[in-house]
Order: C-alpha cells, then structure tokens, then sequence
C-alpha cells in the first residue's frame, strides 16, 4: 500500500481515478468502516484506486492546541489498520497552521483535485473543512460539481442507543469501560509498544510481567484487565496491571505491566499489541505480599474464564 504526503510526495501514477474517504478516522470505528466498504465498493465498480486522506498532525493539535484531544491511535497503527481493511493507498496531509488558512476552495483545488485527481469523494456526516471549519458537505458538493467529481456522505452509524464517534470512544476509554468502547469500535481498543525490562516483582510472586513502553496517547486508568498480547504474530490471552504499584511504593510511577498467560521465556525489546478485553477491578493497596498473590491468583482465574468463552 502507497503512502505518500503532501505537498511533499507526487501522486502515485498508478492511483487510477481515486475514490476517496475524507477524515481524521482515529480510531477506526464502525462509522469509519462504513465509509470504507462504500469506497471500496465503488472503486471495485469502476476499476478505481480507494483512498483515504487524513491528517498529521491531528488538527486541533494546531488550531486548537488546548482542546486537542489524547488520539485513539499512533499513525502506524493507523496506516497499518487502513491496510488491513483493504485500501490500496493512504494521502497524509502535513496539516500546519498555513495549512489551516486554506479557504474550503483552496483545500478542495490544492489537494484533491490538483494533487490526487479525484473522481468521487466520501465523507462522514458531521465532516467540515477549511479555514474555520467554513466547509460543510454541501460547500463539498458544489465544488465538486464545479472541479469535476461527485461527493457523498454517510449518516452516522449507531450501535445499539448510541452514535458511534471517535469523541464517544475516546471518553470510554478513559473511563476504562474497555468493553464498551470496543462495541463501539468494532474491534478492542489496542495500544503498540516495546516490552521493556521492570523492577522483576512479577517473577517473585509467581506471575512474570512485561512491561510496556508505549507511544499511544490514550491509555485506560488505572486498574487491572483482561487483555491479550500479539506478540511475533502470536495472539496470547493476558492480564494487564495499570498502575503505581501501592503495594510496593507510596508514590510510584504508572507502568503497564502485563501477564501473558503460557508464555514463560523473556521478551524484553519486543514488540506488542495489547488489546483490552474487560476491566476485572481497580488497583489497590494490600497489606502483604501474599495477600497481593492471591489476588493475582484470583485475577487470572477470572481472565481465564472470560477467555474460555472468547476466541483470543
């Protein structure tokens, strides 16, 4: 899959007549889906090229920088997921505050019909674009009509009683109702990184613990979850600790530290993906270490039967 940026990168000569999706897709959650399988129906249809155009960095980072929300993913993760779903090119917009002057016709002109010759364009309902945010989808519609593409939109997308938005996901999230915002997401919510050495206290209790040292903005707060670790293509069930480590220390740092059920041999410079399943309960304080074991113990029971009725 090709991923170029502008204006640094020309455009691909082998992106035939790009169908494009429009957006920040953070997250790529079922609304984001949705547009997906529609342009990449209709490039199928025509013999086209299915794109996607986002944004680096995200832009209320840049107009907004007080507002800007902690992101769902990193742009790997986000390139690698677009990939997935069976696109065959990503456009990055290198979006500055320059950038952000540009009216609605000038983003339209400079970028998706001088850099990418656009043939059809996508967006999500509540899309807007150009300095201000002036562009709504039928500003959208009328330059496409005048530059020579169609434009259309997707409703947004509910699941059960909600709408599903990146906004919606992201406050989950943080919440640490993990289960909920992976309804909401279609797939768990996962955060990469490298497996790191710790302090060896997972190892003494009988419980070794990876820790990780991640890029991703948004991590769950505190608490102990239901997880699993894909590890050199591997997929293992896991129980994952956030937190400061009361038990040992009155005002510790917060690590994620995480328990691979099965796997005993070190791993330290790895890489992962961990996915959260289910939050099991908070993080606390005992009054020993083998108290602390047994709730290990008891952790890893429950996650063990939450997996045996899941496909890890």
């Amino acid at each position: 899959m090709d991923v170029v940026y502008f204006p640094d990168d020309p455009r691909p000569p082998r992106w035939m007549s790009p169908v494009l999706a429009l957006g920040n897709f953070d997250g790529l959650h079922r609304g984001h889906q949705k547009i997906i399988e529609r342009i990449r129906r209709s490039a199928a249809d025509r013999g086209a090229t299915a794109l996607v155009l986002t944004f680096d960095p995200h832009p209320p980072r840049v107009v907004r920088p007080d507002k800007a929300p902690p992101l769902l993913m990193t742009m790997p993760q986000k390139v690698a997921a677009l990939e997935k779903a069976g696109l065959h090119g990503v456009a990055v917009v290198r979006f500055t505050d320059a950038f952000s002057r540009l009216s609605p016709d000038q983003f339209v002109r400079q970028v998706l019909v001088d850099w990418l010759r656009v043939s059809e364009v996508w967006v999500g309902a509540d899309f807007l674009f150009g300095h201000e945010r002036a562009g709504t989808f039928s500003v959208l519609r009328s330059l496409g009509t005048q530059y020579g593409f169609r434009a259309e939109k997707i409703d947004p997308v509910r699941y059960k009683e909600f709408v599903v938005s990146s906004t919606r996901i992201r406050r989950l999230v943080a919440e640490g109702r993990v289960d909920e915002a992976g309804a909401l997401l279609g797939h768990h919510y996962t955060i990469d990184g490298t497996i790191t050495a710790g302090a060896g206290r997972g190892r003494t209790l009988g419980f070794p613990t990876a820790n990780l040292s991640t890029d991703n903005e948004l991590v769950p707060p505190t608490g102990v979850y239901a997880t699993t670790a894909e590890l050199h293509g591997t997929r293992w069930p896991a129980v994952t600790n956030i937190g400061v480590r009361p038990t040992f220390e009155a005002a510790g740092a917060v690590t994620v530290e995480t328990h691979i059920l099965g796997l005993a041999v070190d791993v330290y410079g790895a890489r992962v993906s961990l996915s959260f399943i289910q939050r099991l309960r908070d993080e606390r304080k005992f009054p020993d270490v083998d108290a602390l074991r047994e709730q290990i113990a008891a952790d890893v029971r429950r996650a063990g039967r939450l997996f045996d009725n899941i496909s890890v």
